[in-house]
């Protein structure tokens, strides 16, 4: 075993995943990149549609022709949103090259996306992660609103006071100088005022200690950082012992074979008070609450309200405006009874034209 100069805290509280935790997977500056991406492609099959030949289709009618177009605008948005969420849009699918080649682009985009969002979302949803408050002597040096302080007359306050490192230095004067003492008589003593600060003083010590006490109720402890002054455990015999080499050997053994690794996890973790043994099975086991999703809920109210709202007004406007068919007398070009725009001959037709742009 090793063990080194360590920073006990108070342990702060675990944030809890927000209403909207589940966005956060994915940055804002993604999150918009993927509204830009939806709303080009949405626009660049709109327009595609509009000016190839292959996706316009006629019907024959008593009254005249009637020429249709799959991909209105809100159609192309739909499209767009319906492969975004994995989905499809029915029926709405392009004809031509160019428009297949914008589909193709963006439902490749989409696989990528959804992946790397699923990915990380189950993680977003069941850590609960906590914010500390330092995590470094170095951040301990430079804040003033947390005190620290050791063992008065220990082997961690003899390190602090005799070391020529700048942050250490900087530690021992402010050490020896605060007001009120920052020193203890004893690691208990020290525990005891670290979980009754609330989270105003820092305690270090060994960090065999402190993984010890960190797993003693309340379990409000924890270690912070990484450890200082790391030195190795060593069992002391008589000088010219025969023992010296056998116990070497022993130590060796069990140090190669992880008995050693196995007795601290058993010791310090399974049998402690705090159930945080890291390989615990059940420790990693989490459910979801209603505050981890609740936007998602919000969402889904929002449109259905949105939905009702729109719907009353539509109705509203077709009492008094019923849609009726527009006949008028238009001139278009053809090339197999479709629009053609690179043929030179020219018929004039009466008849009815069905598209969002000319009614």
């Amino acid at each position: 075993m090793n063990v080194g100069i360590s920073i006990m805290i108070l342990k702060p509280e675990k944030q809890k995943p927000g209403v909207f935790s589940f966005m956060e997977p994915f940055s804002i500056q993604i999150w918009a990149c993927i509204t830009i991406a939806y709303i080009i492609v949405s626009f660049s099959i709109y327009f595609a549609s509009r000016f190839s030949p292959y996706e316009w289709s006629t019907e024959d009618l008593t009254s005249g022709t009637i020429y249709h177009n799959q991909f209105t605008l809100p159609n192309s948005f739909w499209f767009s949103m319906g492969a975004l969420m994995l989905q499809g849009s029915d029926h709405v699918c392009p004809r031509s090259t160019a428009g297949r080649i914008i589909g193709g682009a963006w439902w490749f985009f989409v696989l990528i996306t959804i992946s790397s969002y699923t990915a990380n979302l189950a993680a977003f949803l069941t850590i609960e992660r906590m914010l500390t408050p330092i995590d470094s002597p170095d951040a301990l040096v430079k804040q003033t609103q947390i005190a620290y302080g050791t063992v008065d007359a220990g082997s961690t306050m003899s390190f602090f006071q005799k070391s020529k490192v700048t942050t250490y230095r900087s530690m021992w004067n402010y050490m020896a100088s605060a007001t009120p003492s920052v020193f203890t008589k004893t690691i208990a003593e020290g525990v005891q005022r670290v979980r009754k600060s609330k989270a105003k003083y820092a305690f270090l010590l060994e960090s065999s200690s402190n993984e010890f006490y960190n797993n003693k109720k309340p379990c409000n402890t924890m270690k912070v950082g990484p450890n200082l002054n790391l030195k190795g455990f060593g069992i002391a015999t008589p000088l010219n012992s025969d023992l010296k080499e056998a116990i070497n050997y022993a130590v060796l053994k069990l140090k190669e074979d992880g008995t050693l690794h196995k007795l601290q996890q058993t010791w310090w973790f399974e049998k402690g008070e705090c159930g945080t043994d890291p390989g615990n099975r059940e420790s990693k086991k989490r459910s979801l609450s209603l505050s981890n999703v609740s936007g998602i809920f919000y969402i889904l109210i929002t449109g259905l309200v949105l939905a009702i709202i729109i719907g009353l007004i539509e109705i509203y406007y077709g009492r008094k405006h019923p849609p009726q068919l527009v006949h008028y007398s238009y001139s278009r070009r053809w090339q197999n009874s479709r629009p053609n725009l690179g043929v030179t001959s020219t018929e004039h037709h009466n008849g009815i034209f069905v598209d969002s742009m000319m009614r």
